[in-house]
């Protein structure tokens, strides 16, 4: 058994057809058939069924999945250790919350690019848990999620502290009476989707003020939640960074939220076992200098909680 053979089933598998996999690997059919069949009479066992639709695993190819994968993710380890030299180069894939994405990562990516031009940095904007999930998978290299994140396999670098607030159409001008607002058939709750770790923070708020029947509006973007709140389709909760400029245009209102829920920490997980490059150790400083700070507190008064 030897890696190239394990390359050849991952591209199998991945594709679930030989033609497919000839395909990804730029090679023609025979020669993949010829490395399946051979890593087959190395084992002893079949790794596929066959059929006029594709390939699908046998009990003994699923038990082969992850060994191959893991073979595969130390040998590209080891390539990044023995070629990197301590000058950070080639390419750094990064996973960001979209508020972030477009709150934060601009002066970051400025800095680095200026002072790192040999990178190409990829980002990737998706939500919490999709990013938290393609990090452990090792499709991203690291990625700026809302935390705490506890997770075996991650270690969190803090970069800042969001303040977090509920915005409305400017014809609200407060959210006491939240529950008779929710009440309303044509009112949403506006948010990104599945997986947002602000959405689980305003059902945790909704609990606390006694709404339980909420209706959920999906956005795949943070422009387009804050143009449905302007025009009065729902409320939202999103960072203060992102709506302050829509605030001061007076398309949205802004009220704040209790201490108890309205810090929350942005943070850049990275695998614990992974080797960190000097693209990612450069670009997690500057991540760090840029943001390490507090956000300022704020006047505006106190949004009430109203039981029951």
């Amino acid at each position: 058994m030897n890696s190239v053979d394990l390359k050849f089933f991952q591209a199998v598998v991945r594709a679930n057809s030989i033609g497919g996999a000839a395909g990804v690997l730029h090679t023609v059919q025979s020669n993949v058939t010829a490395r399946i069949k051979s890593l087959e009479e190395e084992i002893g066992a079949p790794l596929f069924h066959r059929s006029r639709r594709g390939v699908t695993l046998t009990a003994t190819g699923i038990q082969l999945v992850p060994y191959a994968e893991r073979v595969g993710e130390l040998l590209d380890e080891a390539k990044r250790v023995v070629t990197d030299h301590g000058t950070p180069s080639g390419l750094l894939r990064i996973g960001s919350m979209e508020t972030t994405a477009a709150l934060r990562l601009p002066p970051i990516l400025i800095r680095y690019a200026e002072e790192y031009p040999e990178v190409d940095v990829l980002v990737e904007a998706s939500p919490t848990e999709q990013l938290v999930n393609e990090v452990v998978a090792r499709k991203l290299d690291g990625a700026f999620v809302s935390g705490p994140i506890a997770h075996p396999e991650l270690q969190s670098l803090s970069i800042i502290e969001e303040e977090l607030v509920v915005i409305s159409s400017p014809r609200v001008h407060e959210l006491a009476d939240l529950k008779a607002l929710a009440a309303l058939p044509a009112l949403k709750v506006l948010a990104f989707r599945s997986g947002c770790s602000y959405r689980r923070r305003m059902d945790t708020f909704l609990a606390a003020c006694g709404v339980t029947n909420v209706r959920w509006m999906e956005l795949g973007t943070m422009d387009g939640i804050i143009g449905c709140v302007a025009a009065g389709v729902g409320v939202a909760m999103l960072p203060r960074g992102v709506v302050q400029a829509a605030a001061a245009d007076r398309r949205v209102m802004i009220h704040q939220l209790p201490d108890n829920l309205r810090s929350a920490p942005t943070v850049f997980v990275t695998r614990s076992d992974e080797y960190l490059s000097a693209a990612l150790q450069a670009f997690m400083t500057v991540a760090f200098e840029a943001h390490s700070r507090p956000w300022p507190a704020r006047p505006e008064p106190v949004l009430q909680l109203q039981q029951g």
